[in-house]
């Protein structure tokens, strides 16, 4: 889809409808009130046209500047508010929390020098906000099986993704929601050279077992959800950013690739139980294809393609 002012609007209002219908989904299924459903549905789809500004370049540059920080910490208190304040849980020092991160990213690279030490430590400060269970304090959920913490995650993707292409100007790393062909069959073709490699580590160290086929319609929207989330903002960081700063710092591409991966990898040691060795071995492998599938399109969009046909086997047909 090209990236006009005219497909954001097209995208923004496909994205609300599926997300409507995907949200009273969920809620029936779980049997979650609509006195809880709705509050929560709202933020998500308050948050959402926010989370499609980093994919148009036309919409991004109007943030350049001085307006970034404002419009960050904003953003960010608006599905908040809309989440909390209709059930009565609306809390100033958790409000606070929720606008100290975009205040303190926004900020990073307007007080502090673009450099290697400094990319790294903003890197992990995302490390840290996802692992350490940040968002889980903060989005507190009100009502059992509402996962609300996964609207803090969501803000903070698509805000580091604002940060790092604006004030930090990363080169173009193909950020972006619907893959080319081109970039499909990398990423397929990278995916299937990642099934043997996978299936001679994760079934002998017992990483997986085989369980019974989910439905189609469940794996197909794990896929997507993949695909256009965790996919998205973890090929962003780990193959469109670290990867290629590797490669610059040590003079290799391979080595910016082999590196990139095994960060890749240990960073999911703390995936179930820490520490979970076998999978960041597998996961690591993982990135390795990921990392491959991104230099040879030279966008992070086949990455994602190879990383979420991965996750969606597994869920698929895996425990």
């Amino acid at each position: 889809m090209p990236k006009t002012l005219g497909a954001f609007r097209a995208a923004l209002l496909i994205g609300w409808l599926m997300l409507t219908a995907a949200g009273l989904l969920y809620a029936r299924i779980r049997s979650i009130p609509s006195w809880a459903a709705v509050p929560a549905l709202a933020a998500f789809l308050v948050e959402y046209p926010f989370y499609l500004v980093p994919a148009f370049p036309e919409l991004r540059k109007r943030l350049s500047g001085a307006i970034l920080p404002p419009f960050l910490i904003l953003s960010v208190l608006a599905s908040y508010v809309t989440c909390y304040a209709a059930v009565g849980h609306l809390q100033l020092t958790n409000a606070l929390q929720v606008a100290a991160v975009p205040l303190a990213i926004s900020l990073w690279y307007l007080v502090l020098p673009a450099n290697m030490a400094v990319d790294l430590a903003f890197l992990a400060l995302l490390g840290f906000l996802l692992l350490s269970g940040y968002y889980e304090r903060v989005y507190v959920s009100f009502y059992p099986g509402l996962p609300i913490a996964i609207l803090g995650r969501l803000v903070l993707f698509r805000t580091a993704a604002l940060v790092l292409m604006l004030p930090r100007r990363i080169p173009e790393t193909g950020y972006g929601f619907i893959p080319s062909g081109r970039e499909w069959r990398i990423g397929l073709l990278h995916y299937l050279y990642f099934l043997p490699a996978a299936a001679c580590l994760a079934l002998p160290l017992g990483t997986v077992r085989f369980a019974s086929p989910a439905p189609l319609w469940k794996t197909l929207g794990i896929f997507l959800a993949f695909l256009w989330v965790v996919a998205l903002f973890e090929e962003f960081v780990f193959r469109g950013v670290l990867q290629p700063l590797l490669a610059d710092w040590t003079g290799n591409r391979a080595a910016g690739l082999l590196i990139a991966s095994l960060v890749f990898g240990a960073v999911h040691l703390w995936f179930r139980s820490f520490p979970n060795w076998r999978w960041a071995l597998l996961a690591g492998v993982l990135g390795w294809f990921c990392g491959r599938a991104r230099n040879q399109a030279n966008s992070i969009r086949a990455g994602m393609i190879t990383h979420a046909l991965a996750v969606a086997t597994w869920r698929g047909f895996f425990v």
